[in-house]
């Protein structure tokens, strides 16, 4: 792998080089006056927002309706159109270190443009939101390579506020000369704010894109290294992207540990919940149970608590069924030991009863006897009459 190239500038629809925002449409569409350096041009194919025709009829139409506020000595504010030199249009260039001869002949070369390609974008999203109002890829130079396009939104239309360079450069303008600064002094400094703001860009494209491609920062020319530490520098940038691919990973199967994780605890606590339910509506420790095992069968996690709880489930369940038999059995027990009881007692009272009947009757005749031979009647259980 090779080193990231990342470029903005920005472009005004008049520009005594030549370089205005029509060349820049044209170039881009490859009209032959504007891509004499392209062998074979082809059409460049739209991967996000607007087509170049489209993109270049929303600039004109914008760029002709931009206004800019004029004040005069009596301070009597006006509107007129914005110059023609303005800066209107901020264009990035991403390119790919990969060749096209290696982009066509690998499956593996093809994947990692593409998915350097959807992180290229995606960073430009998070850094402009709707101001990105167009991607283009090109396929007819050396290297595969996209060209985005940023759109101001104010009514001025001033592309320098989307440059990072700019940006950084006329914020220490606008605060004026520090003490014992002079105009040179202050220049320099704003200049130096402008590297500053540039580089924290790409810094910031290097960490999040280039790193995860596996590109490094600079090239070897610019730092003048050796053929052995460039190709040692490629090594380490080709190993932290395996690295950061494999964190990706681990990541992601974190997070779905983590959702699965959530997901079964909600439902283990929806669970608790509903046998608790089925629990109080049930009177009595046999009951309880009972529901505390119905909502177990139950559960959606009904497998997994089987295996860890099937034998104390088992137990509870016997002890419950032995216990509720045992109760059966005592109260069949206790009915009959009260049907005998009962029973006795009414045999012991007709019993009685017939004692007394009895006795009354052996009264009555003893009376009878005594009457029929004159004598005296005997007292029944008594001894002989006394002469």
């Amino acid at each position: 792998m090779a080193y990231q190239f990342a470029r903005i500038e920005i472009f005004a629809r008049s520009d005594k080089a030549g370089r205005t925002t029509d060349f820049i449409f044209d170039e881009v569409t490859r009209v032959p006056s504007a891509s004499v350096h392209v062998q074979s041009p082809k059409p460049p194919e739209a991967v996000y927002g607007l087509d170049v025709d489209a993109l270049r009829t929303l600039h004109d139409e914008r760029a002709a309706a931009a206004k800019t506020p004029r004040t005069d000595k009596n301070g009597k504010t006006t509107f007129k159109a914005i110059r023609k030199g303005q800066n209107t249009l901020a264009a990035v260039v991403f390119s790919h270190p990969a060749t096209m001869d290696e982009y066509r002949a690998s499956v593996d070369v093809r994947r990692d443009v593409q998915k350097w390609e959807r992180a290229s974008i995606n960073w430009l999203r998070e850094q402009y939101g709707d101001l990105l109002v167009s991607v283009v890829r090109h396929t007819d130079e050396s290297h595969p390579h996209v060209h985005a396009y940023l759109l101001p939104d104010d009514t001025e239309m001033r592309a320098g506020r989307l440059h990072p360079g700019y940006v950084a450069k006329n914020a220490v303008i606008d605060g004026g000369m520090l003490p014992d600064e002079n105009k040179k002094a202050l220049d320099k400094r704003a200049n130096r704010a402008y590297v500053g703001g540039l580089r924290a860009w790409l810094d910031d494209y290097h960490q999040r894109v280039a790193v995860p491609a596996g590109l490094t920062r600079l090239g070897a020319g610019k730092r003048r290294l050796t053929r052995a530490q460039w190709h040692q520098e490629k090594a380490q940038a080709a190993a932290l992207k395996q690295a950061v691919e494999r964190a990706a990973v681990v990541e992601a199967k974190g997070r779905a540990y983590v959702e699965r994780t959530k997901r079964k605890a909600a439902a283990i606590k929806a669970d608790a919940e509903k046998a608790k339910v089925s629990a109080d509506r049930l009177k009595g420790v046999g009951g309880a149970v009972r529901a505390v095992l119905d909502g177990a069968r139950e559960s959606s996690l009904r497998e997994s608590v089987r295996r860890e709880y099937a034998g104390a489930i088992a137990a509870a369940k016997a002890a419950v069924e032995k216990a509720e038999a045992e109760a059966t059995k005592a109260n069949v027990s206790r009915r009959e030991a009260e049907k005998q009881a009962s029973e006795q007692r009414h045999a012991f009272r007709q019993q009685g009863q017939r004692l007394a009947s009895a006795q009354a009757e052996i009264h009555n005749l003893s009376k009878a006897l005594a009457a029929a031979l004159e004598q005296p009647a005997p007292t029944p259980g008594g001894g002989a009459p006394t002469p």
